[in-house]
């Protein structure tokens, strides 16, 4: 009984979050149509798609609790002797109850103190954080719902007493001393991580659990801070992108592509392998996300792979590497975040992009070459052959065509590329004939990955302040500038921080922490901030291959169910194929 419940209670969150992402979409279609066709547009249309924003990640984040959209670090945890593994997972369960608690009773707080209208809107400002509340309530139901089905009864409500206990004890505690709140609010989200708490839900749990070592962020600040992190128009992109991915493959655009790419190369000596590699860079330019090519991949060539003759290991370490030109070849989502938090010009940022992206590409087609033995059997295609292939795939170029010049040349806004990025791929599944259940699982699927984005990035945000109030940026520039201020030094010592930060942080979280801090640093020192942002962004989505972390390699791995630790192993080579084009864009950069 309990279990049904559990399934419908998590469709009808599934069913809203898909329904506010359709809302939302229609929302920024009718406005640019509005604004192209007759010069007008929604009185407070922004504000309005923020306020959406804001609800779909309260109702699909809980949906993202297991699974890759978690974010959890498991690779501590998998050693630990079966008779502990209990303590670990209701210690992790415990960081949940917290992050939830302090959505649920900070947003209660917040709306207790609030008062005042939308100047746009004319609805209560108290409002959207009702709507956080509501996530965190949510989110706390989930949690308990599955870990009964799971069997696991008695320990989510042990779970639910640490980790309200500790809650309680915030106000009342003061364990200040020499060291800096930050420095305790690194250590516990840390230990969070290491516990296996999905990544979001550590950072709020520190924040929150900061206060009990002097944090200068009470609650309400807590939450308005993380509010305000997620409550950006250009974040609205986010989703807007994954659905246009999603909607690509579900139409059979993206096999198209990839029908293409074999065309192409697949003839050549380890030509399976380099169609994948094409494929990437292809299909990069719909999807913008890596987590989603990743998982693509793993299911549509990792088969063909291995049946050809790849160790799956192999397989498996080259879908990984393929999948890190997604972020960075346009659409970028982790561009469309570093925008975000340091105004930095979106399309200048994509079109350096671009670039990197194909400096990338051509590492990977190197290394490829070179450590794969496998040779195709079939023939080269015919110039016929090949004609119609890029005939049956133009269809999904024209995505890439209407976001990069739309953004580039300033018709239209990032967001508003994205609506018309998915509004393209609608078509497109429309014309295929998509069942109405495969288009909702679309959108529904689409909304629970934004949801795990726009959580993080809101969990960013009280991580970021208090690291500025205790001036970290301050000592990581100092540290930067330890050896000197020459353009050179300080590239390296960028690099070296962000290697090191990317082995401990999700992607987008180190984007959202670390490039406020060091793109003033790389700008004061002459490099340019377009350029740096490039290097950053290329520097980080490295680590979606590197341990502990590894996000790309651990999605594959879920995929294929090829262990994540051969998978590390297999891709050394390609993973030095990436630090090489990192170096060539470092040297290009500083010989401009």
């Amino acid at each position: 009984m309990i279990a049904g419940f559990q399934v419908r209670f998590e469709q009808l969150l599934g069913l809203i979050a898909g329904l506010v992402l359709a809302l939302l979409l229609g929302l920024v279609l009718s406005n640019v149509a509005l604004r192209y066709l007759f010069q007008t547009g929604f009185v407070g249309a922004e504000e309005l798609g923020i306020w959406l924003h804001v609800a779909l990640i309260s109702v699909a984040a809980p949906l993202s609790l297991s699974g890759p959209l978690a974010m959890r670090l498991d690779v501590c945890v998998r050693y630990v002797s079966p008779a502990l593994r209990p303590v670990a997972d209701r210690l992790a369960d415990a960081v949940s109850v917290i992050a939830a608690l302090t959505l649920l009773k900070g947003g209660i707080v917040t709306i207790s103190m609030l008062g005042g209208v939308s100047p746009t809107l004319g609805l209560p400002e108290w409002l959207r954080f009702a709507l956080i509340s509501t996530g965190g309530g949510l989110l706390l139901a989930v949690l308990v719902l599955r870990r009964i089905v799971e069997g696991q009864g008695a320990g989510v409500f042990v779970s639910l007493a640490l980790g309200g206990a500790h809650y309680a004890a915030i106000p009342y505690l003061d364990f200040s001393g020499a060291w800096p709140p930050s420095a305790w609010l690194a250590i516990i989200a840390g230990i969070g991580i290491l516990l296996s708490a999905p990544l979001a839900h550590a950072f709020l749990a520190a924040a929150a659990l900061a206060g009990l070592f002097g944090s200068s962020l009470p609650e309400p600040a807590l939450v308005s801070t993380a509010l305000n992190g997620m409550s950006k128009f250009l974040l609205l992109a986010i989703p807007f992108f994954l659905l246009a991915g999603g909607l690509l493959t579900a139409s059979g655009s993206a096999a198209k592509l990839v029908g293409f790419a074999a065309a192409l190369v697949g003839h050549r000596r380890a030509g399976l392998a380099q169609t994948v590699l094409l494929t990437s860079v292809i299909f990069s330019g719909a999807s913008g996300s890596s987590v989603a090519n990743a998982a693509f991949g793993a299911a549509t060539f990792q088969p063909q792979l291995v049946k050809n003759g790849y160790p799956p290991a192999q397989a498996g370490a080259i879908i990984a590497a393929a999948s890190v030109l997604d972020n960075v070849i346009p659409p970028s989502i982790a561009f469309l975040l570093l925008a975000a938090a340091t105004n930095l010009s979106v399309g200048s940022l994509l079109t350096g992009g671009f670039f990197a992206g194909f400096l990338m590409a051509a590492c990977l087609a190197v290394s490829i070459h070179l450590s794969v033995k496998a040779r195709p059997d079939g023939r080269a295609a015919t110039a016929g052959e090949r004609g119609r292939a890029a005939l049956a795939a133009l269809p999904a170029f024209g995505l890439g065509i209407i976001v990069v010049a739309g953004i580039r040349f300033g018709v239209v806004t990032p967001t508003e590329a994205a609506a018309l990025a998915c509004a393209y791929t609608l078509g497109l599944a429309l014309a295929a004939r998509l069942s109405g259940a495969s288009l909702l699982a679309a959108f529904r699927q689409a909304a629970i990955e934004a949801g795990a984005i726009g959580l993080l990035i809101g969990s960013a945000g009280p991580f970021a302040f208090l690291l500025a109030v205790d001036d970290v940026g301050g000592l990581i520039a100092g540290a930067v500038h330890t050896l000197g201020s020459s353009p050179w030094l300080v590239l390296l010592m960028a690099n070296l921080v962000l290697l090191l930060a990317g082995l401990v942080l999700d992607i987008g979280a180190a984007i959202l922490l670390l490039g406020p801090i060091l793109l003033p640093v790389a700008t004061a020192a002459g490099i340019d901030p377009i350029h740096f942002g490039v290097i950053l962004v290329v520097n980080l989505m490295i680590h979606g291959l590197t341990p502990p972390l590894g996000m790309l390699i651990f999605v594959v791995s879920g995929v294929t169910s090829v262990p994540a630790a051969a998978l590390f192993r297999a891709v050394l080579p390609y993973l030095a194929a990436l630090l090489a084009a990192l170096a060539v864009l470092c040297v290009f950069t500083l010989s401009l």
